[in-house]
Parts: structure tokens; sequence; C-alpha cells
């Protein structure tokens, strides 16, 4: 499953025409179908949209002249022309892909928890949080669940299989290849700054 499906012509049309689209200037308009696409984001992350709605809803509202129901509507509106359903559906659609997942999985999920200790010590070595995060964007999309729901399966497949908390191993690896690589990197760019301000000064 895609987070962000591809802009058509279609689905610009049908967000314009939609009953909200129809009273948006075009410059309401591009920023209601923005902040569809990060509602889309966030449904996809969390699982949940209710909190970043109402607050987008007046931060549309604010600027121009409707309320925040107004605002609300717009975006709900220009959303569902978007992505073809509306974010209840969105959010419903990911639990219940969750609910349904088959046993068949669980290797998968456990694959997906180990490339999260891969990432941190490998080639490019990252922190753990953007690790753990990569990991759970790959494999929510492969399900079509949401991230956070791929972050619970993988830390309980990774618990079941080494009695660890992933977390806890994550990091430690972080600790002993990513942050050496960090601490070298910081101070590569001090003695790079300081070379910079000599420069300058000289």
């Amino acid at each position: 499953m895609n987070d962000t499906p591809q802009t058509t012509t279609d689905n610009v049309q049908a967000a314009r025409d939609s009953f909200s689209g129809r009273g948006l200037t075009d410059a309401q308009f591009r920023e209601a179908w923005a902040i569809a696409g990060i509602l889309h984001n966030t449904i996809h992350h969390t699982g949940s949209f209710r909190e970043k709605l109402t607050d987008y809803a007046h931060v549309l509202a604010r600027s121009e002249k409707f309320d925040a129901l107004r605002g609300e509507a717009a975006v709900r509106d220009v959303y569902q022309g978007r992505y073809g359903q509306t974010l209840n559906a969105t959010r419903e659609a990911l639990q219940k892909a969750q609910e349904e997942l088959p046993e068949t999985v669980q290797q998968r999920v456990l694959a997906a928890a180990a490339s999260v200790t891969s990432m941190i010590q490998e080639g490019e070595t990252r922190p753990f949080y953007q690790a753990y995060d990569a990991a759970a964007v790959t494999l929510s999309q492969e399900l079509g669940i949401t991230q956070s729901g791929a972050k619970s399966l993988m830390r309980d497949a990774f618990q079941a299989e080494h009695g660890r908390d992933l977390y806890e191993v994550g990091k430690e690896i972080e600790e002993a290849y990513h942050k050496p690589v960090r601490e070298a990197e910081i101070a590569a760019r001090k003695v790079e700054q300081l070379q910079t301000r000599k420069q300058v000064i000289g």
C-alpha cells in the first residue's frame, strides 16, 4: 500500500468539484489539498486524524473569511476527492487490515524487526529511531496497516523470538556502532568550522 498515491488530473478534479472544493479560491484549495496530504500521512502513521484535523481546520480558517467548521468540511471534502474515500474510511481500512492479518506474516514481521538492528550497524549507520521508523514504513506498506501497528508487531515478534526488548537491543547496538560514527562526524565538522573561521578572520 502506498501512503502517497500519485496525483492525477482526475483526483485533483474530483477534489475541486466536491461540495466544499467548488467554493474555495485557488489558494484555499491548495492549502486544503496540502492538509489532506498531511492527514493521509498521519492516518497511515498513527491510525488517527481527529486532533490534527481540528488543528489544521483552525489554521485554515484563521486567515480566511470562514470558521473552523467550514475549514474542516473543506478539508474533509478535498480529502475524499483526492483519495476516493473519507478520512474515517481510510482509518477503518487500515485497522481492519491489521485485525485480519494471517499468522503467516509472523516471519515477515520478524525479518522486519531484524532489519532494524542491521540498519543501525551496517553501511550508513543510523540511530535506532530512524532505523525503527524505516522498517515500520516498509512493513506497514507491505501489510496495508499503520506504521504504529507495524512497530507494535515488530516489538512483539522480537520479544517472542529473542526474549528481549527491541528498543533496548537497538539502543545497545546504536551505542556500539552508530554513536562512534556520529561523534567522529561531529568532531570533523568542528574542525572544519574552526578552519573556516580562521580563513575568514585571517
